[in-house]
């Protein structure tokens, strides 16, 4: 029975999300020959800009931003009293310990260890596209990493509220505090504009959707017809948004091919040893099952639709930063089910659930 479970909620992954790293090695291909063939065309997109932000790029990220964004319901806050052990362990990890093992791992393998591999200028870059990363933990393909690990909904959306209304407060400041180290001066109003555009104003307008469409229309029909209306742009927005940058990223990609295996090492890394570190302090806590797999996948991944927007805002579409942003989405997926297919492995080491799941989980 429980083999037949885990099948369905298999299952439950769209092609979209089964396929996500496919997807992005089509648009690298498929952008680097844009960008070498008719150079033209990032020229002309170079053009599109206001206060360092490119709009054409700016519009397709608020197209895979806002709908995660209807997603979150606040109002699960209040349930966060019920099972606060799994909201800790989040909080934690995210925000006390992930930001400075991003960091630390990037320092060591980028400015270190691959220093005769990397030049010192790109490697910089990198390490900052790596930062932004680190400070922005999962808010939308959670709700997916949780569907297929059987966690509780209810839960999951206490866990990607709250971690938003601290990204609202602590992004900025981790990030230029970071940068600081890395001998990057950003100026603090950048970080905080890119915040305000790809955070705080569609989370408003989101969270204003939600609002109305349940006072109006109801949770079900928000979840099984709005949202899915909404998917497609999503997609459209994530593919779209990659072709344009590797458009810009053609030469630095064609001359330094290694580059992208070599930012993957400390990305990948930190990914398993974040899942790690809350795993294990879960199963220490003896936290239920259908809590402790989205508590440490929730850090595990990242939310890089905003880590790609603030890389483009501070460092250009052709920046190094902007190239370490999108290795995250390359091998986010595969990574991730791994870690998926180890919680389900493991749930016995869990004890089992004493509050009932919620009765379906949230449209993704």
């Amino acid at each position: 029975m429980a083999e037949n479970t885990d099948s369905s909620r298999a299952a439950g992954l769209g092609l979209f999300e089964r396929y996500l790293t496919l997807w992005v090695a089509i648009c690298i291909i498929l952008g680097v020959a844009i960008g070498l063939s008719f150079p033209a065309f990032p020229q002309a997109l170079s053009r599109w800009e206001y206060a360092h932000v490119s709009v054409p790029v700016a519009i397709l990220i608020w197209f895979m931003i806002y709908p995660m964004m209807v997603q979150v319901d606040f109002g699960s806050i209040r349930r966060a009293s019920r099972q606060p052990k799994g909201l800790i362990i989040t909080l934690v990890v995210n925000w006390l310990i992930k930001p400075f093992t991003m960091f630390a791992l990037a320092w060591l393998f980028l400015r270190v260890l691959f220093a005769g591999l990397i030049p010192l200028p790109l490697a910089q870059q990198y390490l900052a596209g790596a930062i932004f990363l680190g400070a922005a933990p999962c808010t939308a393909m959670v709700f997916v990493w949780s569907y297929l690990t059987g966690g509780n909904a209810a839960h999951t959306l206490v866990q990607v509220a709250v971690n938003d209304l601290v990204l609202l407060v602590l992004y900025a400041p981790i990030v230029v505090f970071e940068l600081g180290l890395a001998e990057f001066q950003v100026p603090y109003d950048t970080i905080l504009l890119s915040v305000l555009l790809y955070v705080v104003i569609p989370l408003a307008l989101g969270y204003y959707t939600r609002v109305r469409i349940v006072a109006t229309r109801g949770e079900r029909w928000l979840n099984e017809e709005f949202l899915p209306r909404f998917k497609p742009l999503t997609i459209i927005g994530l593919l779209l948004t990659l072709i344009i940058l590797f458009s810009f990223q053609g030469k630095t990609i064609v001359d330094n091919p290694v580059h992208i295996l070599l930012i993957a090492v400390p990305l990948t890394i930190q990914t398993y040893l974040i899942f790690v570190i809350a795993y294990v302090w879960a199963r220490a806590w003896r936290v239920d099952r259908t809590v402790a797999a989205p508590a440490a996948l929730i850090g595990a991944s990242n939310f890089f639709e905003l880590a790609v927007a603030v890389a483009i805002s501070l460092f250009g579409l052709g920046s190094g930063a902007a190239l370490a942003t999108v290795v995250g989405v390359l091998e986010e997926v595969p990574i991730m089910l791994s870690l998926v297919a180890f919680s389900n492995r493991t749930k016995h080491w869990f004890p089992e659930p004493t509050l009932p799941l919620a009765e379906k989980e949230p449209a993704h």
